[in-house]
């Protein structure tokens, strides 16, 4: 409920669309006598994964050798301004090598239903994020979106790219002291 969501210290999606359009709350409901002291309360705890645990301790010392690059996922780099912190949380692990791909924060082409509703420029800027992932020689590229998740995966396939498509969070699993 948006009393409980009020409540807690932090909101964290999996889904960076769902964060942004949490994060608007505010903005969506300034007009509502009855809902906008609670929106702007739920809008205020709305962060992003990578940025919420930089305020914890460290990660663990655990080595983790590869190399990766980092998508911005659109809504994340644009609409929540996080573009610093993912990378740096990614950094703080050792063994691990970041890669910036060119033009990172370009769409992949999945954008919400875009991927449906104009699939033929959906798959010309996958063909772009693709061959700027691939150019990067990175074992892994790492994000924090299931649509790019979902939309970049497809598109290396098809090339037959050794690239693994990770979720910031699978990622962090994968590689967290057990």
């Amino acid at each position: 409920t948006a009393r409980a969501a009020a409540a807690a210290d932090a909101i964290v999606s999996a889904a960076s669309g769902c964060s942004t359009a949490i994060a608007e709350y505010a903005t969506l409901l300034k007009d509502d006598p009855e809902l906008a002291g609670e929106a702007r309360g739920v809008a205020a705890r709305v962060t992003d994964l990578s940025a919420l645990l930089l305020q914890g301790k460290p990660l663990g010392e655990r080595e983790f050798r590869c190399t990766v690059t980092y998508h911005d996922a659109c809504h994340l780099v644009h609409g929540m301004g996080v573009a610093d912190a993912p990378r740096k949380l990614l950094r703080s692990i050792p063994g691990v090598t970041i890669v910036e791909m060119e033009e990172p924060d370009l769409c992949c082409g999945s954008a919400g239903s875009y991927n449906l509703t104009e699939p033929r420029m959906s798959r010309e800027l996958a063909r772009r994020k693709a061959d700027n992932i691939r150019a990067t020689g990175a074992d892994y590229v790492v994000l924090a979106n299931p649509g790019c998740e979902f939309q970049i995966a497809a598109e290396l396939r098809r090339r037959g790219a050794a690239t693994r498509v990770m979720h910031l969070a699978d990622f962090l699993a994968m590689v967290a002291p057990r």
